[in-house]
C-alpha cells in the first residue's frame, strides 16, 4: 500500500490486488448536514455508472470506507488540443453529470455559503474585516434567481485537483460535496479555474448547452463565480481555525490569482499547506469582493432581472 494524499477530508492509498491497482480511501472530514459519507457514496456510485467518476468496488459510508479503481492522472496542461479542447471536455463531463438521475438534496447553495460566512465571522479569524463580504452577499443572493424546479446532480467542487485527466478522457473525483444544486455552480468553478478567458469560457458554455451561450446564461455563470470564490475562502478560512486557531488577521491584502499560482508553482508555497491556504483563502475574498463590486457584476445583475 502507498500512500497517496493525506488531506483534511480523506486518506488515500494505491494498493494492488492480483495485479490491479485500486485506490482505498478513508474518510477524515468532519461529519456535518453538507459532508456526509451516506449521501456521498451514492452519489460517487451514480457518477461511476454514468462513466464520470472511477468504478466503485466497495463503499461502506458508515466506516467512511472507499474502495475505487486507480486511474492514474496526467497534467491537465498536456489534454489534445490545448485549452480549448479542454473547456470543451469539461463543457461536456459538466452535462453528463447533470443528465444523470438527480442527486439528494441539502440545502440551497447561497444558504450554505451564507452559514459558513457566518461561522466563519462568529470565529474571530479576520475581525471585521469580513463586513464588505457580507454586504457583497447580500446583494447577490437578493441578485441570483434561484428555482428548485431546475436544480441537477452537481458535484460543487470541480477545481483542477479534483479532475483526473488519464491521456484520454476526464474523470471527477472527491464526492463528498455533492448534492442536487443549481447547474451554474459546477459550470462557475470550471469556468474560474480552467476558463478564464471569455473565449474559453464560451467554448466550455456551448459544449454544456449544445449551442452558442445567450446572455442570461453568461450573467448567471459570472453570479455564480462570485459565490462559489466566497464558499473557497470560508473553507479555507474556517480550515484555518483548525489548524492554526491563534491566528488572527489584521489585513486583507492578498496577491493576484495570478500571482498565488505563480508562487505555488514556483515553490514559495507548498500547495495544500497551511500558509497556502491561508493566502489562497484571501485570493478568493480579495476576488469576491472585487466582482461584487464590478461594473460586469453590475450589469450581469441587470440581465438577470430583464433590464
Amino acid at each position: 500500500m502507498q500512500p497517496i494524499t493525506t488531506g483534511a477530508s480523506a486518506t488515500i492509498y494505491r494498493n494492488e490486488v492480483g495485479g490491479r491497482p485500486w485506490l482505498l480511501r478513508l474518510e477524515s472530514f468532519q461529519r456535518d448536514e453538507v459532508r456526509d459519507p451516506h449521501r456521498a457514496y451514492l452519489c460517487m456510485r451514480s457518477a461511476a455508472h454514468a462513466g464520470i467518476a472511477p468504478a466503485v468496488l466497495h463503499a461502506d459510508a458508515d466506516a467512511g470506507v472507499a474502495i475505487m479503481a486507480f486511474v492514474p492522472g496526467r497534467p491537465l496542461e498536456g489534454f489534445p488540443g490545448g485549452s480549448e479542447a479542454l473547456a470543451r471536455a469539461l463543457g461536456a463531463l459538466a452535462a453528463r453529470l447533470q443528465a444523470t438521475p438527480v442527486f439528494p438534496p441539502v440545502a440551497d447553495y447561497p444558504t450554505i455559503v451564507g452559514g459558513l460566512l457566518e461561522r466563519l465571522r462568529r470565529t474571530g479569524l479576520y475581525g471585521s474585516l469580513l463586513d464588505p463580504h457580507r454586504d457583497g452577499f447580500e446583494r447577490l443572493r437578493e441578485a441570483y434567481p434561484w428555482d428548485e424546479s431546475t436544480l441537477v446532480s452537481s458535484h460543487n467542487d470541480p477545481h483542477p485537483g479534483n479532475i483526473l485527466f488519464d491521456g484520454q478522457r476526464l474523470w471527477l473525483i472527491d464526492w463528498e460535496t455533492a448534492y442536487r444544486n443549481d447547474p451554474a455552480v459546477d459550470l462557475a468553478i470550471m469556468t474560474m479555474y480552467r476558463a478564464s478567458t471569455p473565449e474559453l469560457q464560451e467554448a466550455l458554455l456551448q459544449s454544456w448547452c449544445g449551442r452558442p451561450s445567450d446572455p442570461v446564461l453568461r450573467a448567471r455563470v459570472f453570479v455564480m463565480r462570485q459565490l462559489v470564490k466566497l464558499f473557497y475562502g470560508c473553507a479555507n478560512g474556517l480550515y484555518l481555525t483548525e489548524t492554526r486557531p491563534d491566528l488572527v488577521e489584521t489585513d486583507m491584502n492578498a496577491p493576484t490569482p495570478a500571482e498565488f499560482s505563480a508562487a505555488i508553482r514556483d515553490g514559495r508555497l507548498i500547495e495544500n499547506s497551511p500558509e497556502a491556504q491561508r493566502i489562497g483563502g484571501k485570493v478568493a475574498f480579495r476576488t469576491f469582493l472585487e466582482g461584487v463590486t464590478s461594473r460586469a457584476f453590475a450589469e450581469a445583475v441587470a440581465v438577470l432581472r430583464g433590464g
